[in-house]
């Protein structure tokens, strides 16, 4: 193996631990941020319609359709925030 081609796969090694920390970690803030969403649920400490609640859900749902198409398909970064 070439002194090039080592730095290479070094390289590539890299990259696919950082991805897989990152990954790692935001998918877990991901999570515990969707379960507080969830907290929002409870009717003895919120009141909320229906129709709010379907939004909520839409943008979740649009958000993951999102991250599906960009690892499918790598674009610009889109920066889309939610409100009601």
């Amino acid at each position: 193996m070439t002194a090039d081609a080592s730095k290479r796969a070094k390289s590539s090694g890299g990259k696919r631990e950082k991805f897989r920390a990152l990954a790692e970690n935001r998918t877990n803030n991901a999570l515990v941020a969707i379960g507080r969403i969830g907290n929002l649920s409870n009717r003895q400490l919120y009141e909320f319609e229906d129709a709010e609640v379907r939004k909520v859900i839409k943008a979740l749902k649009d958000a993951v359709s999102e991250v599906e198409n960009r690892f499918s398909s790598p674009k610009g970064k889109a920066d889309a925030r939610f409100k009601l």
